[in-house]
């Protein structure tokens, strides 16, 4: 309450000085109003504990602007005041549905550069609008023609805002015990009383333009400032009404993002999370309260809340505990809030304002790929200071939107490319077939694309793309880490496709995400636009490897090679045992088991105790890592004439992965036991045997470095 309630008055006072001097102490008691409603209904249903809401500068800053503009466009003060609470009353309505349809941590995203210019534009508002009053000049006075109106300045006025500013401004480095707004205000009612010792006209309250003045008693005060503001409602131009929606969802947007930067570093400082949304309706509901009963809107505060938790403070309850002694407070120090001099109050803005102020922005300044966000946070503040704040939330969000867009067109939307003689599918290959892949393999070329596919980034695509479009016959895009994709992208990827059909050419795409971070789904959005057709040159695969795997057997298929896969390998037609003696290879096969697997039957399971090596005679054989119940890692798929299950065979050691028949299969099985008694009489075979399976280990180890290689140069 002590930090709160001298801000709050000097902030009413802002508010309502604009409307004429009758009006200064209606908004003093607006200010208090606003601290007491605030705390009460903000706390009890905002849910953030510790949280102090009270009247706020970026409050005061829109609401006396439109003060001003409301008294420039002939409105008489009973209808400004009118406007006034019908604009406190929206707002607080625009939060609660902020806070219903959970824009909650949305708003908390508003980009740095538009949230720092604002504030700043707010901080140099309230100087420039507290400026005049701190030296005392006539109220028609405005900020340069004060400064140099030195004539009209009122120096018993100038003396008490410079002895609140100094201490106001010192006082932290005395002590921290009391806030410094509390000992700056004091001081400048001291400094006065003390000049009114030698000029006894400071001592009178009726017509001193110095002071508050009179509020007409603590219950007359309260109930003008709650039924008087009605008194024009029967004169409202409800035309009028649609003009104020702009400014109240300004203040609106203000009001929130402030209460949730105060919330994150409150998060921050006791480890805690608030809920972003139900803070949002509780701030809604007590600018509702608020502002029906004739108080100003405000906001959770940074400076109030981080005294609060100092002092203490654990729950919510200090939040209502807060708006309580606010009411307390008027009604006892009624009498002596009518002696605060206004230039005490300018002075406090001025710290305030100040201290608003983003100074470190300009270490923006020193690097040259920050210039551009300094130079929109200067546009916020300069339409802020020379237009309106309302038109400067209008520039800060077409340049949150620039700066999303910048950023995204920034980022290089293809994250990885390669080509189908450096990059390879799981399959594992005969010789005779890898040689075709490196010799054909740059038909293909695969990009790994990243970020969002949208108006802002396809360009970049195309024009990445575009140089292979006429030289290669595969396209694959991989799109597992792609965020999102508009119809703008979906046109540019028809464009391709078509260019690519022209030469018989296909257009691959793998992993489509199912769930992006917008919820959208990928594939089901081709379908739905039409990309995905039958009739086009398109493949859409789960994986990247199945997409590599799909060209290569085009790819082989197109060499005609021959591939006999109806009648089973015998022993010597298997790669690793060409050329070898028939008698050798019977008495190796005398030590083997023949088996046969349906398409899908496991064959062995991670763990499973085994020292047995697998020769494929017919078929493929799919090695996968469990991730889980229902989810695995394909790391390889085996063919006819490869081998697999080397490790166990080599290192006795449970099974590390899964195998399972792709197709129907037929195997060769040889045990280390079987092995090892034949090795006792046929050493050179054994050893024949073991040089045959390190020779292909290394060729298969060999293209796996190639493809990492290929992979980090990309």
């Amino acid at each position: 309450m002590l930090v709160a309630l001298p801000s709050a008055i000097a902030f009413g006072v802002t508010i309502f000085s604009p409307l004429g001097g009758t009006y200064v102490a209606q908004g003093a008691i607006a200010g208090i109003l606003g601290v007491t409603a605030l705390g009460l209904i903000a706390g009890a249903f905002g849910g953030t504990n510790r949280l102090i809401t009270a009247p706020c500068a970026p409050a005061a800053a829109v609401m006396s602007a439109l003060a001003i503009q409301l008294m420039q466009d002939g409105a008489s003060g009973e209808s400004a005041v009118l406007m006034l609470t019908l604009v406190g009353l929206i707002c607080g309505a625009i939060q609660v549905s902020f806070g219903a349809v959970g824009l909650g941590r949305l708003i908390k995203y508003v980009p740095f550069p538009v949230v720092s210019g604002y504030l700043s534009g707010v901080g140099l508002i309230i100087i420039v609008s507290q400026v005049p009053k701190f030296l005392g000049v006539p109220k028609e006075i405005h900020f340069w023609e004060s400064l140099v109106s030195s004539s009209l300045w009122q120096w018993q006025g100038v003396v008490v805002g410079v002895v609140t500013v100094a201490v106001m401004a010192t006082a932290p480095m005395f002590t921290k015990a009391v806030p410094a707004a509390i000992l700056g205000l004091a001081a400048g009612v001291l400094a006065y009383f003390g000049l009114g010792l030698a000029d006894p006209a400071l001592l009178a309250l009726q017509g001193n333009a110095l002071v508050i003045g009179p509020l007409g008693g603590a219950g007359a005060g309260f109930g003008e400032a709650i039924s008087g503001r009605w008194k024009a409602v029967g004169d409202l131009d409800f035309a009028v009404v649609g003009r104020l929606l702009v400014p109240a969802a300004t203040l609106a947007v203000l009001l929130s993002i402030d209460t949730l930067k105060t919330c994150v570093v409150l998060d921050a400082l006791t480890r805690s999370r608030h809920n972003s949304n139900r803070e949002l309706i509780g701030q809604g509901l007590g600018n509702l309260a608020s502002s029906f009963v004739g108080g100003v809107p405000g906001a959770g505060q940074m400076g109030a809340t981080l005294v609060n938790m100092s002092s203490g403070a654990h729950t919510r309850l200090s939040g209502l505990v807060e708006g309580a002694l606010a009411l307390v407070a008027f009604l006892v120090l009624g009498t002596f809030i009518a002696w605060i001099p206004i230039a005490a109050l300018a002075g406090i803005l001025i710290v305030i304002g100040f201290r608003m102020f983003d100074r470190d922005s300009l270490h923006l300044l020193k690097s040259r790929t920050t210039i551009l966000d300094f130079a929109v946070i200067v546009a916020v503040v300069v339409v802020a200071l020379t237009v309106s704040l309302i038109a400067a939330s209008g520039v800060g969000i077409a340049l949150a939107i620039v700066l999303f867009i910048r950023e995204q067109i920034r980022g290089s939307i293809v994250r990885g490319k390669a080509y189908g003689n450096q990059m390879f599918s799981k399959r594992v290959r005969l010789p005779a077939e890898m040689e075709i892949l490196e010799k054909r393999g740059d038909s293909t070329a695969i990009f790994e694309l990243q970020g969002s596919l949208f108006f802002g980034t396809t360009d970049q695509l195309y024009t990445t793309l575009e140089p292979e479009l006429k030289a290669r016959s595969y396209i694959i895009l991989d799109m597992r880490r792609v965020q999102s994709v508009d119809l703008t992208a979906v046109h540019m990827l028809e464009q391709i496709q078509a260019m690519l059909a022209e030469r018989k050419a296909f257009l691959i795409f793998s992993a489509l995400p199912a769930n992006v971070p917008s919820g959208q789904d990928m594939r089901k959005y081709f379908d739905e636009v039409g990309l995905v057709k039958t009739e086009r040159l398109i493949q859409t695969f789960n994986e990247l490897d199945e997409a590599l795997e799909w060209v290569e057997e085009r790819l082989i298929e197109e060499e005609h090679l021959e591939r006999l896969q109806e009648k089973p390998l015998e022993l010597r037609e298997i790669d690793v045992f060409l050329g070898r003696k028939e008698t050798t290879l019977a008495a190796l096969e005398s030590c083997m088991d023949k088996r046969s697997y349906k398409a899908g039957e496991k064959i062995f399971a991670r763990g499973d105790a085994g020292d047995e090596m697998f020769l494929i005679r017919r078929g493929a054989v799919r090695i996968v890592l469990p991730i889980s119940d229902t989810q695995g890692h394909h790391l390889a798929t085996f063919g006819r004439s490869d081998f697999f299950g080397e490790m166990a065979f080599l290192d006795p050691a449970a099974r590390s992965a899964d195998a399972l028949a792709l197709t129907d299969t037929d195997l060769f099985a040889l045990s280390r036991k079987r092995f090892d008694t034949l090795a006792e009489e046929h050493k050179k075979l054994a050893i024949g045997l073991v040089l045959g399976v390190a020779r292909v280990l290394a060729i298969r180890l060999r293209y796996a470095n190639a493809e990492l290689r290929a992979m980090h140069m990309s």
